[in-house]
């Protein structure tokens, strides 16, 4: 996937990135997944693809996944609104992908200058994180260190927001099956923020802390290089055991039985 990407006649193919690691201190290995893949559509239905996939594996696995479009992408939530959440005359007329993905929470738009990120964590390593509370904690509180460390503060608000000062510059969601967890979002590094009011409707819920605020005054971009958030991201994680392989077939089913279909994509809309 991806303008400006090596591109592929497959539409699985993609781009996988590899990096020095520092080992953190965390008890489990985890592996890293920085691959993004050619068609963006198929990138959300990867992330599914890598729960599933955990979950038909004899051993817990750990993974951390890094991604970025160069192309913006309306991804909705599990039980979002197409109506009320996407301006779908904007997307329609700008040929801008809507998608809809596995876990719940309202409608993002990424693209170039938003880094993407995924962490699939097993029960059986934390089976704390069975109770969705503290999922939120131990993920947000990791991703907070990492972008801390490039010397800007980040702090939890709302259920699964990560800010600074007052303005939202990473949304979150989850997905939780039998022994694992997906927990994934978004960081705001360099983004062209006026692009969040051009596709984004106003969400049905918002948090308290956001005080009806519209898009412009409410998210804010890191201003962080991208390249040194990843880095940080991995190190923080621990990701130390690099792949490049994908469950290929998985996400070949799900395009084709949800990711690409209307039934899932855009149900709930008045056509």
């Amino acid at each position: 996937m991806g303008h400006g990407k090596r591109q592929g006649n497959h539409r699985l193919r993609g781009t996988a990135r590899h990096s020095v690691f520092a080992i953190h201190a965390l008890y489990f290995t985890m592996q890293l997944l920085d691959l993004t893949l050619d068609d963006p559509v198929a990138n959300i239905a990867l992330e599914e693809a890598l729960l599933d996939e955990a979950e038909s594996n004899d051993e817990p696995t750990e993974l951390l996944r890094l991604w970025h479009l160069d192309m913006p992408m309306v991804v909705i939530g599990r039980s979002s609104s197409y109506d009320s959440e996407v301006n779908g005359n904007q997307t329609n007329i700008d040929a801008v992908p809507v998608v809809r993905r596995c876990s719940g929470g309202a409608a993002i738009v990424c693209g170039t200058g938003c880094l993407m990120y995924s962490v699939i964590l097993s029960y059986q390593n934390h089976p704390e994180l069975q109770q969705i509370s503290n999922a939120h904690d131990f993920v947000l509180t990791t991703v907070s260190k990492a972008i801390n460390k490039l010397g800007v503060e980040s702090t939890r608000q709302g259920t699964s927001d990560l800010t600074v000062g007052t303005r939202k510059i990473s949304g979150n969601s989850l997905r939780c099956k039998r022994n694992h967890i997906l927990y994934h979002g978004t960081l705001l590094c360099n983004y062209d923020l006026d692009l969040v009011s051009q596709y984004l409707g106003t969400a049905p819920r918002q948090p308290e802390y956001r005080q009806q605020r519209n898009h412009n005054q409410f998210v804010a971009n890191l201003g962080v290089d991208m390249e040194a958030l990843r880095q940080s991201l991995i190190d923080t994680w621990g990701a130390t055991q690099a792949r490049s392989e994908i469950p290929s077939a998985m996400v070949e089913l799900l395009l084709e039985n949800k990711y690409r279909c209307d039934k899932w994509n855009l149900h709930g809309r008045n056509l």
